[in-house]
């Protein structure tokens, strides 16, 4: 069971995230700090596949970050338009306006006070196109950047697209590259041995950064809207909120 320390400040918890904190191994996980992850003289430059991936895996890392005036780069693959579409109560154009804007509101609630970097590629293509993100994420990166991203594994393909992506692009600057599970919280089981648990590492989020980022999931005001849809539901389930909200953050380095 997690330990009291973790668990203490975790929101109450729904049946899909009840047994990952129940996990022995979540807590057994190393911890890291600020400055192992993002060196001094570093840019952290997190690409997130579409408009929200940044602040659900990475909200408290962005929030100490700031705090810090450390030097921060979003770049916004998607503006998430594709799965908005196929639903029945958000026609494409709304949508496609509204989740930049969540997605710049919430940022701006962590601190993040420079806008993202919009790449303007479709959403639900990225696989097919993963070679050419990786040519237009090249000339963004420089050899002190650490680039968070989607984990390569994590299930959507946009998600691993991402990742495949950001790892080309970095190796070819010398940049260094950490994943973030996202949607692997969903598919997965405690200690599921597919996840890369031996690159695992835990970040502590202070108070602060805990409650910036719990204010910034508060941002998504159309996505926490609970409405049924046809293919692929664009809003934010119970569940990924819950698990976004806990008082830490696992990425692979």
């Amino acid at each position: 069971m997690l330990t009291a320390a973790l668990r203490e400040d975790c929101p109450v918890e729904d049946a899909v995230v009840t047994d990952w904190l129940d996990w022995p191994g979540l807590a057994d996980i190393a911890p890291i700090s600020i400055d192992e992850l993002v060196p001094a003289g570093a840019r952290a430059v997190v690409v997130a596949p579409h408009p929200d991936d940044e602040v659900l895996a990475l909200g408290g890392l962005l929030a100490q970050l700031a705090a810090q005036a450390r030097e921060i780069c979003i770049v916004a693959v998607t503006d998430g338009i594709a799965s908005s579409s196929e639903t029945r109560h958000w026609p494409p154009d709304p949508r496609a306006r509204m989740l930049p804007v969540e997605s710049r509101r919430a940022l701006h609630r962590l601190g993040v006070v420079d806008d993202p970097v919009r790449l303007g590629f479709p959403d639900g293509s990225l696989n097919i196109l993963r070679r050419m993100l990786a040519e237009r994420l090249q000339p963004l990166l420089g050899p002190n950047d650490v680039v968070f991203t989607t984990w390569r594994m994590d299930g959507p393909p946009d998600h691993e697209a991402a990742g495949h992506a950001c790892a080309f692009a970095a190796a070819r600057c010398g940049a260094r590259l950490v994943e973030t599970p996202v949607r692997a919280w969903h598919w997965a089981a405690p200690g599921d041995a597919r996840l890369p648990w031996r690159r695992a590492r835990r970040l502590p989020l202070d108070a602060s950064a805990l409650d910036r980022k719990r204010k910034a999931l508060e941002a998504f005001e159309a996505r926490l809207q609970t409405v049924p849809s046809i293919i692929g539901d664009p809003n934010l389930c119970n569940s990924a909120v819950t698990r976004a909200a806990w008082p830490f953050e696992v990425m692979f380095t």
